[in-house]
């Protein structure tokens, strides 16, 4: 399966936006808003449901990569993610690995590769 790591070290090709606007599929994206929707207690419409991954340059991003403080970090830092950062790993970094040390685990295989 194709890796698509994210800056802060999520598999973007691992999530169900990522994956359903690949294969363009509007039934998958009526059941990931639905899914989501429920699991998170927002809003989710199916057109949200439009993600190519967060180090793209695309315009399809879903909602929150939009506005993620670690991507706009990453984005002007000009890293390919949070693994290659002579900052690593920042504050703001060491609280999302709180909540996903699997991205931290991910980053810290990615240092050890490019040191």
């Amino acid at each position: 399966m194709k890796t698509l790591i994210a800056y802060c070290g999520l598999d973007c090709a691992t999530c169900s936006a990522y994956i359903v606007t690949q294969k363009n599929d509007n039934n998958e994206r009526k059941k990931v808003a639905e899914e989501w929707s429920k699991t998170y207690n927002a809003n989710i419409k199916p057109e949200d449901i439009n993600c190519d991954g967060c180090t793209t340059n695309s315009n399809r991003l879903f909602n929150y990569p939009k506005e993620c403080k670690i991507r706009k970090c990453g984005i002007e830092k000009g890293v390919e993610n949070c693994g290659c950062c002579g900052k690593y790993a920042c504050d703001q970094l060491k609280e999302f690995f709180k909540m996903v040390p699997s991205a931290e685990t991910t980053l810290n295989k990615i240092r050890k590769q490019n040191s």
